[in-house]
């Protein structure tokens, strides 16, 4: 059995791993970071990401990191994540696609789950779905809505089966941005 807890600042470099192996095929990172730029650039956006979020104490890990949810809190998260580190034409689709995405979010607070990652020698457990669960009971405490975005169809179906419902779909470049809210109406 694997428990999760919050994540603090000693788990950098083992989240960072996680994420950008579980992400390694993802469409969207893909067209973050290009084939040239994803083994520098996939772990400083993720390792900024995490920096700008770790101390508002809502991305949950497996002891070992083989699961990461990290979710932005809208009550603590006011702190814009510092891509400076990365390459201008990685920033550029950065701020294209999260114009596109935050276009299609609500415009009233709400958690949003940005990062949910297994590492591929734990998939199958179900601990996605166990690592994003601490998120979505801090939503239902605070009476907010939950929301995340994909651009795998995969990824849309495995959300569907765990309580989350299609919001809108929105086409950017050659990707479709699926928004998703939960509902907790799983299968």
């Amino acid at each position: 059995m694997y428990s999760f807890r919050v994540a603090t600042r000693d788990d950098r470099a083992a989240l960072i791993d996680t994420v950008v192996v579980a992400f390694d095929q993802d469409p969207a990172f893909r067209y973050f970071f290009g084939d040239e730029l994803f083994a520098v650039d996939a772990p400083a956006f993720v390792g900024a990401l995490f920096d700008s979020r770790v101390d508002a104490g809502a991305t949950w890990i497996t002891d070992d990191a083989g699961a990461v949810a990290m979710w932005a809190n809208p009550e603590a998260d006011s702190v814009r994540s510092d891509f400076g580190a990365l390459d201008p034409s990685t920033r550029a689709r950065l701020a294209a696609y999260d114009e596109a995405t935050h276009a299609a979010l609500p415009d009233s607070p709400f958690w949003y789950l940005g990062i949910l990652a297994t590492h591929p020698n734990y998939r199958g457990l179900r601990l996605g779905r166990s690592a994003m669960q601490p998120g979505l009971d801090r939503s239902r405490e605070t009476g907010l809505p939950a929301y995340l975005e994909t651009t795998s169809d995969a990824n849309v179906a495995m959300y569907e089966r765990s309580g989350w419902e299609t919001s809108t779909v929105t086409e950017f470049e050659d990707l479709a941005i699926t928004v998703l809210r939960y509902t907790g109406a799983a299968d």
